[in-house]
């Protein structure tokens, strides 16, 4: 909650907590501010708390699935397929109207329908691949190929095109309005409740599919679910905010290091907190100079040197 309310004062504009306070009883003297807080700073912390809970959830079950502790929600080509989705309404403008091209529902659409193709090819291939290894390889060939299609996409077209790509490439908290999040909102509930409904066929997988099997967990179904999941999760959040990196490979290594358990039930609550708190606080820190930096390069700062004590300590 401290977070929260930090996220909420910090900005190019500060707000007190007593102002913060006296704008959600209805007592807000300053319109300007209140403005600000209800309609910008306030959607932003919900969607950094949706982020990074979801992607963080994701994550676990993509690590726990493979038995990888370096696998993330990405790692099924979800966020290349979104990617594409992405590259194509803005880099087709030349055969596009302006209005389609320039809509924000409309680069949504296309990254909910990108990442939903890559995310059916990968469940239609799970039905008939036995090995999660494998099936986990599939992941990253689909992921190569969309980004090959974005690369060509990029060599093909001009640069308002592929700065306005590498911006939402970038990740961006703000960009989710309120009209956004009665889509978004459920759609991470929906995922997040999955998981938990999972929990006990996650911790069988921990002992591996053969043991799991034997435990009478129904490793196809669930890993069709979790694959279902982790859709939700991830494509969900990328489509809205862009991709989002390290946070899902990051995360449940540190709720791992905390509590010290393997237990999912310990450890999705452990996430989900543990992931809204480091979404929140990148985002206090990209408000800390006059310019907002990229959530993005926040995340990678803190993701990415977990990745290397992770890889360091298991030599």
């Amino acid at each position: 909650m401290g977070l929260f309310l930090a996220d909420l004062a910090w900005g190019s504009i500060h707000i007190s907590l007593n102002e913060i306070i006296a704008t959600f009883t209805g007592n807000g003297q300053n319109g300007i501010n209140s403005e600000i807080l209800l309609n910008f700073r306030l959607p932003k912390a919900i969607t950094a708390v949706l982020a990074g809970a979801s992607l963080s959830v994701a994550g676990l079950m993509m690590q726990t699935l493979f038995r990888n502790p370096l696998a993330d929600p990405y790692i099924l080509g979800i966020s290349s397929g979104a990617s594409l989705g992405v590259a194509l309404i803005t880099m087709a403008s030349a055969f596009l109207p302006v209005v389609l091209v320039n809509s924000g529902w409309a680069m949504i659409l296309a990254a909910v329908i990108g990442a939903a193709l890559v995310l059916l090819l990968v469940v239609g291939v799970s039905f008939r691949i036995q090995n999660a290894v494998s099936l986990l390889i599939v992941g990253i060939m689909f992921g190569t190929i969309a980004g090959s299609i974005v690369s060509v996409l990029q060599n093909f077209s001009n640069p308002d095109a592929i700065k306005l790509f590498v911006m939402w490439t970038f990740g961006s908290l703000s960009a989710v309005t309120w009209t956004y999040m009665q889509v978004l909102l459920p759609v991470s509930f929906i995922g997040i409740g999955m998981a938990f409904l999972l929990q006990k066929r996650l911790d069988g997988l921990l002992l591996g599919e053969n043991y799991a099997r034997g435990l009478g967990v129904p490793i196809m179904q669930t890993r069709f679910l979790i694959v279902i999941a982790t859709g939700l999760l991830a494509g969900g959040i990328t489509a809205f905010t862009g991709p989002i990196a390290f946070v899902g490979v990051a995360i449940p290594h540190i709720a791992r290091g905390i509590f010290r358990t393997s237990s999912h039930k310990i450890l999705l609550p452990a996430t989900v907190l543990c992931g809204a708190s480091l979404l929140l606080v990148c985002d206090i820190i990209s408000q800390i100079p006059t310019y907002t930096l990229p959530i993005n390069t926040i995340s990678s700062l803190f993701g990415a040197p977990i990745i290397l004590w992770i890889i360091l300590k298991r030599k």
